[in-house]
């Protein structure tokens, strides 16, 4: 299990592949959508935890490919599914490190109280424009 720690950001790899992190400026998007005062853990993990906490905090009993959990105003967690990075990439028409960034974008709205629709689409836009994700 690797950990590194940076201003108010967590990351953590609870598997065994290795995040296609590189190029991918996850500090900066973060404070970007949610301040850098905005605690976030960052923890990539596999098919199986996917689907565990899948199952345990939404019902749905299969594997997916990014959670958030806001646990108040100030701070969350995020949980990337690794597997399903390496395995959707392409049909999003991105590198595995383009769609990770893509998924992070995505739950840090959530985590910053939007809902799926136009103006959560539009607001992720600007940030992937912005990063080049």
């Amino acid at each position: 299990m690797e950990e590194s720690k940076k201003e108010n950001f967590n990351i953590t790899n609870n598997t065994n592949g290795t995040p296609p992190i590189s190029g991918v400026p996850l500090l900066d998007i973060k404070n970007k959508v949610l301040t850098n005062k905005y605690v976030l853990s960052l923890v990539f993990v596999d098919d199986s935890k996917s689907q565990e906490l899948n199952k345990k905090y939404r019902k749905k009993d299969n594997p997916t490919n990014v959670l958030s959990f806001p646990l108040d105003e100030n701070e969350g967690e995020i949980f990337i599914n690794l597997d399903s990075v390496h395995d959707e990439h392409k049909d999003f028409e991105r590198t595995p490190e383009k769609f990770l960034g893509y998924l992070f974008i995505h739950a840090l709205f959530h985590l910053k109280g939007l809902d799926h629709g136009s103006r959560m689409e539009s607001e992720e836009q600007k940030i992937r424009q912005e990063f080049e994700i």
